[in-house]
């Protein structure tokens, strides 16, 4: 016998038998599986319910003619709306939102209670003061003074409120 011929009969044989052990294990997986999944899953009044709940109609079809029950009315209640916060007074915001750059004059912010720094800005009205803290202001200050002092959450009213709370103090 050649070396060839050796070695295709060794290699057809290591072949076979890793066939035969894999027909075994998938023959012997059916067996266990029949056994086990069968019996408990498909067999069973529960299994049996879910699918039928997976599978029942969206809903009904009726013809002419044929009346449809009326569902029973349902009562719901709304929720309670949440109070609404009571508005800050103007020294509150000056001391929540103003008072981090106007306090120690941040960026070129004037001083609240300095004169000399709030006099030009007076004498402009106190309409274009409102204008600039609500929809802010790039002046020639280094920073800008940011609409609202960056608060979003205050209302025109409150920061209208922080402003003549502001001049009021520097007058």
């Amino acid at each position: 016998m050649s070396r060839d011929q050796k070695f295709f009969d060794m290699y057809f044989l290591v072949i076979g038998g890793l066939v035969i052990f894999a027909l075994v294990i998938f023959v012997l997986a059916m067996a266990i599986s029949d056994r086990t999944q069968g019996v408990f899953t498909r067999e069973s009044a529960e299994y049996r319910a879910v699918v039928e709940e997976r599978i029942k109609p969206v809903g009904d079809v009726y013809l002419p003619g044929e009346e449809q029950l009326a569902a029973a009315p349902t009562v719901t209640t709304l929720p309670e709306p949440e109070p609404v916060a009571a508005a800050m007074t103007g020294e509150q915001v000056y001391n929540a939102a103003c008072n981090v750059c106007h306090g120690a004059g941040v960026g070129g912010a004037p001083i609240t209670g300095d004169v000399d720094q709030w006099t030009a800005r007076i004498a402009q009205g106190i309409d274009t003061l409102n204008d600039h803290a609500i929809n802010g202001f790039d002046g020639d200050a280094p920073t800008p003074m940011l609409a609202k002092g960056g608060r979003a959450d205050l209302s025109d009213q409150e920061v209208i409120d922080a402003v003549a709370y502001m001049v009021e103090q520097s007058q």
